[in-house]
């Protein structure tokens, strides 16, 4: 086979003006002229490419920044996520630091006195110095406890306390100094009760008289202005208490001279009436007194 030479039949480099280094074609005549009309078509083609690269560049960044911002919504906003458990972790109110840079403001105590005690006022002679008499302490004519109403009888007031008193009370009563006693009597169908208080300098005088008195310290019952005699002979209902200085004492029983059992259960009611209004006066005197010492200081 006959070599080719040069420039005659075979593959030839096609030459690219924008190549280095690439071989370029000449005709293989005796005309060595460059095909200017190939060499336009080129670089026509070749700006053609460039202008493609640059618009397909330009949409694969734009796609590549909405990707990286929409990856980044995603973060941020995940579903169970480690974003989704980012607002767990954040520190509780009372880890967060406080604003305040100064020390917290400090106010004075308030100088208001505390409250006045209305026991008290009736728990000594200094201080319990309001007028007293049955007629104060036990008022009007007759009393209401709840459905029931009772009849105002007799009052008697005296510095003799033994004298006021039977069986293992007069004792008693001496024995703690006991300064006055009032009585007075309440009837209602047929039964009869009488109060007595006696009076103290002391609340531990007569919260000792309390505690000495037995089953047969008994008061007198009053009688008069009607109300005939009771509990004289006749079996009756007592009790014994005390408040502040004050002890205090019920006989209940019925003014025909009948015993008192078990059974009559309003009488016992009738000496727990007394005994509890005489009681709620004894501290009415005392929160009246604090009202009024209060309203002075």
């Amino acid at each position: 086979m006959r070599p080719m030479s040069f420039g005659q039949g075979g593959p030839q480099s096609q030459w690219d003006p924008w190549t280095p280094q690439s071989q370029q074609p000449w005709n293989s005549g005796a005309d060595q002229t460059p095909d200017w009309a190939a060499l336009a078509e080129a670089s026509e083609a070749r700006h053609k490419r460039r202008r493609l690269f640059f618009i397909g560049g330009g949409a694969l960044a734009t796609v590549a920044i909405g990707t990286a911002v929409a990856m980044a919504v995603v973060s941020a906003n995940g579903d169970g996520g480690q974003a989704g458990n980012q607002t767990s972790q954040l520190p509780a109110t009372a880890d967060i630091p406080s604003e305040s840079t100064g020390p917290a403001p400090s106010f004075a105590p308030t100088s208001a006195p505390p409250p006045l005690d209305p026991k008290d006022f009736v728990s000594s002679a200094k201080k319990d110095t309001a007028p007293l008499s049955p007629e104060i302490l036990f008022p009007g004519t007759q009393l209401t406890m709840g459905d029931t109403v009772y009849k105002k009888g007799p009052t008697a007031d005296t510095k003799s306390c033994a004298s006021a008193a039977r069986q293992t009370l007069p004792k008693v009563l001496d024995a703690n100094d006991c300064t006055r006693m009032l009585r007075v009597t309440y009837t209602k169908d047929g039964m009869a009760v009488t109060v007595g208080v006696a009076v103290f300098d002391t609340e531990a005088q007569a919260a000792k008289a309390k505690t000495q008195a037995d089953d047969k310290s008994i008061v007198k019952s009053l009688n008069g202005g009607g109300v005939k005699a009771f509990c004289e002979s006749a079996v009756c209902r007592t009790t014994t208490n005390s408040y502040g200085r004050y002890a205090y004492f019920t006989i209940a029983g019925f003014t025909d001279g009948k015993d008192v059992t078990t059974k009559d259960t309003e009488v016992f009611q009738t000496g727990d009436d007394l005994a509890e209004f005489t009681f709620r006066q004894i501290r009415r005197r005392g929160e009246a007194q604090a009202s009024a010492a209060a309203a002075e200081g």
